[in-house]
C-alpha cells in the first residue's frame, strides 16, 4: 500500500469473501476515487498489471486481436483483475459475461464506472445474478481521521449508536473544515488550494453536462442543463420548487424533471424526499424534495454549504451500511404542513431510526423537533453543530453536539 494512500471505508465491504464469486460493480461520482481503491487492491496483491482500462485503444485492440486480457494462471488463491470503463465498449455486457464465465474460478472481478454502468446494466441484463453493485460516495470525515469502521456501523439501538460516535478525535476539527472549503474529491481536498479548487469544480461541472449527460441521454439543449445545473446550488437547503424552475430555464414542467432526473443519474446531484407515512399526527407535505450536490464546495450560502456536507456525510453511511447488509436504510427530510422541518431523518427497514439538523452555531433544540421525535416513536434527535461546541444532552434522547466529534 502507498504511503500516501487514504483506505476507503468500502473496501472492507467490497472485498469481503462473503460476497463470493459475484464481480463487484463499483459506481459513483466522477474522480471519487473509484480507479484508485481498485488498483490499490490490485497493488497489494502484486498484480498492478491486471488493472485494464477499457478507454485505452491498446485494451481494444488487444482484446479483439487476442480474445482475452488475462493470463491463464494455477495460483492456489484467485488473483483480483479490474476492468475500468468497459461500459464504453461496444456490446459490453456481452463481452464482459464471455470473460467471466470462462475465467471466474482463476479471479476475482472488479468493474468501475460512472452512471451509465448502473444505468446500462439494468436495461436486458444478460449479467444478472453475476455481480453485486457497490456505491463509493466522496471521502466523509472518519476516513480522513482514519477512524475505525466499527464506529460507523449502526446500532440496533440508535442512542447506542448516537453515544459511540460523540467521543472527540484528534484533529476531526481541522479536518472537517477542509472538506467544507475543498469538498470531498480527492485531487481538490488534498491538495488545499482554494484556488486550485475553485478551477477543478468549474472544470468537474462543465465535464459532467457536456460530455457525461450528453452520452448518456437525448439532453438536447445542453445549455439549458447548464443553467439548471447552476441554479441548483442556490436551492439547496430548501424544498426544491420545479415550477420557480420551469419559469427561471423557460422550458417545461417534464424536461425540468427529465433534466433533474440525468444529474441525478450521473451523480452530480442526490434528492431526498420527505418522509410520509399513515401514523396518525404525521401530516407530512409529500410534495417536494431536497436536492444536494456530490460536491458541495460549489455551494456558496455557509449554512447551505454545511447543510449539505452533512447530507454528503448521511448518505455515505446509508450507502455503506446497505452494501454492508446492516439493513435497509433510507435518507428522508420531516416537513409539515406548518413549514416546521427537520433536515434529516434516517429509516431502518421503514421505520424511524435518527433524526438530525445541521447548524452554523448550538442554539437551543427548537420544539418543533422535539414533536417530531415524540411523533415518530420517541427516536433519538441530533443537532450538528459546525462551530465547536460542547456536547448537551437532555431528556435522554435530544443531543447537540459539533458534527466534528459525531462524524470524526
Amino acid at each position: 500500500m502507498r504511503g500516501d494512500y487514504r483506505k476507503r471505508f468500502l473496501e472492507e465491504t467490497v472485498f469481503d469473501p462473503v460476497f463470493g464469486r459475484q464481480m463487484r460493480f463499483v459506481i459513483g461520482p466522477r474522480q471519487c476515487g473509484k480507479t484508485t481503491m481498485a488498483r490499490e487492491k490490485l497493488a497489494e496483491g502484486k498484480m498492478p498489471e491486471l488493472y485494464f482500462n477499457w478507454d485505452s485503444a491498446e485494451v481494444k485492440r488487444k482484446y479483439r486481436r487476442e480474445g482475452s486480457l488475462i493470463p491463464k494462471t494455477r495460483a492456489a488463491e484467485k488473483k483480483w483483475v479490474c476492468f475500468d470503463e468497459i461500459h464504453k465498449m461496444p456490446k459490453w455486457k456481452n463481452v464482459l459475461k464471455g470473460i467471466f464465465d470462462t475465467r471466474e474460478d482463476e479471479y476475482n472481478f472488479i468493474v468501475t464506472g460512472s452512471a451509465r454502468l448502473d444505468i446500462l446494466r439494468k436495461a436486458g441484463d444478460s449479467l444478472a445474478g453475476r455481480y453485486f453493485v457497490f456505491r463509493l460516495s466522496p471521502f466523509i470525515l472518519a476516513e480522513m481521521t482514519q477512524n475505525r469502521t466499527e464506529y460507523l456501523r449502526p446500532e440496533s439501538n440508535p442512542l447506542d449508536f448516537v453515544h459511540k460516535n460523540l467521543p472527540e478525535k484528534k484533529g476531526a476539527q481541522k479536518h472537517m473544515e477542509s472538506l467544507i472549503m475543498h469538498g470531498g474529491f480527492p485531487e481538490p481536498l488534498f491538495k488545499g488550494e482554494e484556488r486550485f479548487s475553485r478551477m477543478w469544480n468549474e472544470e468537474y461541472f462543465e465535464r459532467i453536462i457536456r460530455e457525461d449527460m450528453r452520452d448518456l441521454s437525448a439532453v438536447h439543449y445542453l445549455e439549458k442543463a447548464v443553467d439548471l445545473a447552476k441554479i441548483l446550488p442556490g436551492k439547496v437547503g430548501a424544498p426544491l420548487s420545479v415550477e420557480s424552475l420551469v419559469r427561471d430555464l423557460e422550458i417545461n414542467h417534464r424536461t425540468v424533471k427529465r433534466y433533474l432526473k440525468h444529474l441525478g443519474l450521473n451523480f452530480l446531484i442526490f434528492e431526498l424526499c420527505p418522509y410520509v407515512n399513515t401514523v396518525k399526527a404525521r401530516r407530512l407535505n409529500k410534495k417536494m424534495t431536497k436536492v444536494y450536490f456530490y460536491n458541495y464546495s460549489v455551494i456558496q450560502d455557509e449554512a447551505a454549504r454545511f447543510e449539505n456536507y452533512i447530507a454528503v456525510e448521511l448518505k455515505a453511511r446509508v450507502d455503506l451500511w446497505n452494501s454492508g447488509g446492516a439493513g435497509k436504510f433510507d435518507l428522508y427530510y420531516i416537513r409539515n404542513r406548518e413549514k416546521k422541518e427537520t433536515d434529516f431523518l434516517i429509516t431502518n427497514n421503514d421505520r424511524p431510526y435518527l433524526l438530525l439538523e445541521a447548524k452554523i452555531s448550538g442554539v437551543p433544540v427548537e420544539s418543533h423537533h422535539r414533536y417530531f421525535s415524540g411523533a415518530l416513536g420517541g427516536i433519538p434527535f441530533v443537532q450538528l453543530v459546525k462551530k465547536k461546541v460542547d456536547v448537551r444532552e437532555d431528556a435522554g434522547r435530544f443531543f447537540t453536539a459539533p458534527a466534528s466529534r459525531f462524524f470524526g
